[in-house]
């Protein structure tokens, strides 16, 4: 990682992404970009596990239940109705057990991936989190077609095939959190001399 704009940052393959048989596909468009896999691996994660990769304190958790209130603005639906409550944090709650839930249905595939401006160039080849948001061209834009309103009144997770940090902060927690040092790989791609 000698240029300084070469970073690294967490992605990971949700368990509707590996149950679809998407996996290739979604390392495959990483590659296509100039990024590199530095260290990957399938994983069944445990409840435990997935619980710590995801933020406890009360700040993320009440935007996870704004999130799923705005949806339910947008269509018109009562939040009491949907949700049982009106209230951000217990809203929360639930949809960060729901986001548990989903995690440990199937195993997921982690991995690190680095380049220029990685963490950026990731979140543009996934597409945004919701799949109505995300444009064609994009992972979840080409393959996820779930509903955040049919999500949150079913009481489940989004599956939207997969995660990518969003800041180097997560980035590097996500990394430490899924990956020893020994995991993680250095090597040059010969393509990067034509490249940049």
């Amino acid at each position: 990682m000698t240029r300084p704009a070469v970073e690294r940052t967490f992605v990971m393959v949700k368990p509707d992404g590996v149950q679809r048989g998407l996996i290739g596909e979604i390392i495959k468009r990483m590659e296509q970009r100039g990024l590199q896999v530095v260290a990957l691996k399938m994983v069944k994660p445990s409840v435990e596990h997935v619980s710590a990769h995801y933020p406890t304190d009360d700040v993320w958790i009440k935007r996870l239940g704004d999130k799923g209130f705005n949806v339910f603005n947008e269509l018109g639906i009562d939040l009491k109705k949907a949700m049982g409550t009106t209230d951000n944090l217990e809203a929360g709650k639930k949809v960060r057990q729901w986001l548990i839930d989903y995690m440990t249905v199937a195993p997921v595939v982690a991995m690190v991936i680095e380049g220029i401006h990685a963490r950026d160039m990731v979140r543009k080849i996934v597409g945004p989190t919701l799949p109505n948001k995300a444009e064609i061209g994009t992972i979840r834009g080409d393959y996820s077609v779930d509903s955040p309103a049919a999500a949150n009144v079913e009481k489940r997770s989004i599956k939207n095939l997969v995660h990518a940090s969003e800041t180097k902060e997560e980035a590097e927690k996500e990394i430490a959190h899924w990956f020893s040092a020994e995991e993680i790989h250095e090597w040059d791609r010969p393509d990067h001399k034509a490249m940049f």
